[in-house]
């Protein structure tokens, strides 16, 4: 017979499942299908015969196919030397740790670098994977409004001549993951200069898209004082796993001393380097692809706008179509699933009440007649609710 507490807590979490069904909030798994507008393989590398064949011959000539223990036991490998220095290379940096998971490399840098009584200037719509690292550092968390660059100085200068040892960081995504927006840097690393506070950065949705030969928007910048940490991951345009935090060759020690999420973590399999390396390099010669992603995806947007929707200031290859309440953006992506489009309706907590939205992710897969279908599948969507809307009325 279950005990009592396990009786109990069973039913806790019942009523917290009908609780999130009954806002429309309810997650579940389930398979895509049709033309997928949910994938961040932005270049097209997940279905490539070459990042495929290079993965075969890496798993062929690795020594081993399992991680085997932590790179400080037993997982480490020359390997992973090899692309670490490849990778900072490509981001512009002296040196670069490779992580599991973007989760993983976030929350280990922002954990092992801020103290106590730093303060954390960050960005409200900042992945949550930077949000939890500010918040298991212990750090004073500033939220500033989105890419509001006179919030951000205005609170910078009020922090500015604190007493103490208190070290302030600026904390943004490049291109965030919601709106599409890009973040202005040059002008961020202004302000972090003029206020003498780091700058810690996430390139998540830039890499391998956007800058000279993908190599982000910090890149594309131009040149600067380094950030103290910039985060590229591999699961998106690179088609791979796991993500590096890229800067100095301090931060890689610093790193590898104090990250608990790199220090007790098993592994990757070494092919995995191999994969990565391979990915990275089809990558950096798809300037061809990277732009007409990104004409199609500007298209995609201006003609949105054009007809009256909210696209969120999108300047990328993510593109918001904002519906507001969570039924609706749940109606609109159910109507567009079965015109054969693989769309997700995203809700609260993950965006703002009353912002909830279709994100259409734009791929090299994805063609500008299947665009052109979308946009007509979403004005008959427009069309039925208003008739609906009138026949209630």
């Amino acid at each position: 017979m279950p005990s009592e507490f396990h009786t109990a807590f069973q039913r806790e979490v019942r009523d917290g499942l009908c609780n999130l069904e009954a806002r429309d909030q309810r997650r579940s798994l389930a398979e895509i299908a049709g033309v997928n507008l949910c994938s961040n393989d932005y270049l097209g590398l997940a279905q490539s015969d070459a990042l495929r064949a290079a993965v075969l011959d890496s798993v062929r000539e690795a020594p081993r196919v399992g991680g085997t223990g932590s790179r400080l036991l037993s997982g480490h490998a020359r390997v992973w030397d090899e692309i670490e220095q490849e990778f900072a290379i490509f981001a512009g940096t002296q040196a670069a740790l490779y992580f599991g998971s973007g989760y993983a490399a976030n929350v280990g840098l922002l954990t092992s670098v801020l103290r106590k009584d730093d303060v954390a200037f960050s960005d409200e719509l900042n992945h949550a994977s930077l949000i939890d690292g500010i918040r298991l550092s212990g750090a004073r968390k500033v939220i500033y409004p989105h890419l509001d660059l006179n919030a951000l100085e205005a609170t910078l200068r009020t922090h500015a001549n604190e007493a103490g040892s208190a070290r302030r960081f600026v904390i943004t995504e490049s291109v965030f993951s919601m709106d599409g927006d890009v973040a202005p840097l040059a002008e961020m690393r202004a302000l972090s200069d003029r206020f003498g506070a780091g700058l810690i950065l996430d390139e998540a949705h830039a890499t391998g898209v956007h800058g000279p030969s993908g190599r982000g928007i910090a890149v594309a910048a131009g040149p600067a004082p380094d950030a103290v940490g910039v985060t590229h991951t591999c699961g998106k345009a690179l088609a791979s796993a796991g993500a590096f935090v890229c800067g100095s060759v301090a931060l890689r020690e610093h790193l590898i001393n104090h990250a608990r999420t790199f220090i007790f973590s098993t592994a990757m399999p070494p092919y995995m380097a191999g994969q990565i390396r391979a990915a990275l390099r089809i990558a950096q010669g798809m300037d061809a692809e990277r732009s007409a992603l990104l004409a199609r995806s500007q298209s995609l947007a201006t003609d949105l706008r054009t007809q009256g929707y909210d696209t969120a200031g999108s300047q990328t290859q993510i593109v918001p179509v904002v519906i507001g309440g969570n039924e609706e953006a749940l109606a609109a992506a159910e109507f567009l699933q079965a015109q054969g489009f693989a769309v997700r309706a995203i809700r609260p907590p993950t965006v703002k009440e009353g912002r909830a939205r279709l994100r259409l992710s734009v791929t090299s897969a994805i063609t500008t007649g299947q665009l052109q279908r979308l946009q007509n599948s979403l004005t008959s969507w427009r069309a039925q609710r208003h008739a609906l809307a009138a026949g209630c009325s």
